[in-house]
């Protein structure tokens, strides 16, 4: 299958660290490293490692940040051809301080990103793919928001799905502003606090039922250790875990992971209960290594876990 996918490609700086330093502290941590990141390079390489063909579409500074963020992204296989390259702004950078009990605090500059110029959109590019994968971090404002949202337009037309990803850092940042963006999508992946905020309710029976009465008709709710549940105005069910908990090290880039082998799933005929299943083994995978896309997923893991 043929993906098109929008989103962010960064350089993760990640720490780890006994505990969150106060305004002030100095602390010196446990281990850290820097690994490429960012929704969109995360979920490229994930599909483009299952075997995918995968056009990725961001922006990097002319820095050498750059070539850390596109380095997996390269080596997967994935189509660069809609990488832009931004001649003022910095490649993105997160930086991500994480605890042994799994706390975390970042810092994240979108930087070159937010620059995507939608003037060099390419209808073709959409018109010839089998699925639209969109960060809604593309969805945040400017130019970016401008390529996503006509890429978004592009695909409606011709009748191609379209999966949009929540990220918590783009609901702090834009609300329910995103609302009349998201509902375009025929499958809307996001977690349990991503939901509430984005419908200002305080339940996730309430955050469905205004996701639906807007139009929204697929919602996939990644809900931690529990699992995941899936939604369509027919059916709610939880999705169970699967429990590789005595193996997480890294949770960085997990959702992420999750998100495209849900797209994979679907496009490869699963039903969205197969799906997140699959997804569900995917991101716990994920975690089982320092880094958003150092663990290969492939599809005997998917067998593997699934099977369980």
């Amino acid at each position: 299958m043929k993906f098109f996918v929008i989103g962010d490609v960064a350089v993760d700086h990640l720490y780890y660290l006994g505990h969150i330093p106060a305004p002030g502290e100095e602390v010196s941590p446990i281990r850290s490293t820097m690994q490429p990141g960012g929704a969109g390079g995360t979920m490229s390489v994930t599909l483009a490692r299952l075997g995918h063909s995968v056009t990725l579409a961001a922006r990097v500074g002319d820095d050498p940040f750059a070539e850390v963020a596109l380095k997996i992204v390269r080596e997967s296989g994935v189509n660069t051809s809609a990488i832009q390259v931004d001649p003022d702004l910095l490649t993105s950078t997160i930086t991500v301080m994480q605890t042994p009990d799994g706390k975390r605090a970042m810092i994240s500059y979108g930087a070159a990103n937010r620059n995507l110029d939608a003037a060099k959109l390419k209808k073709k590019d959409i018109d010839s793919a089998d699925a639209l994968l969109v960060s809604a971090y593309s969805l945040i404002g400017g130019a970016q928001r401008e390529y996503a949202v006509k890429a978004i337009g592009y695909a409606k037309k011709a009748e191609i799905p379209v999966m949009i990803d929540m990220g918590t850092g783009a609901v702090n940042a834009a609300g329910a502003r995103l609302l009349d963006n998201v509902q375009a999508a025929d499958y809307l992946l996001l977690n349990q606090h991503e939901l509430l905020a984005l419908t200002e309710t305080d339940n996730i029976s309430a955050g469905l039922e205004g996701l639906h009465e807007r139009g929204t008709q697929r919602v996939i709710i990644k809900v931690g250790a529990m699992g995941s549940i899936i939604w369509t105005p027919e059916e709610t069910e939880l999705v169970e875990a699967i429990d590789l908990e005595d193996d997480v090290v890294d949770s960085t880039g997990a959702g992420d992971t999750f998100s495209a082998v849900f797209a994979h799933g679907v496009l490869s005929g699963m039903s969205m209960k197969e799906a997140a299943r699959a997804a569900n083994a995917a991101g716990a995978l994920a975690a089982t290594s320092v880094g958003a896309q150092t663990r290969a997923i492939s599809q005997s893991d998917l067998q593997a876990l699934t099977a369980r």
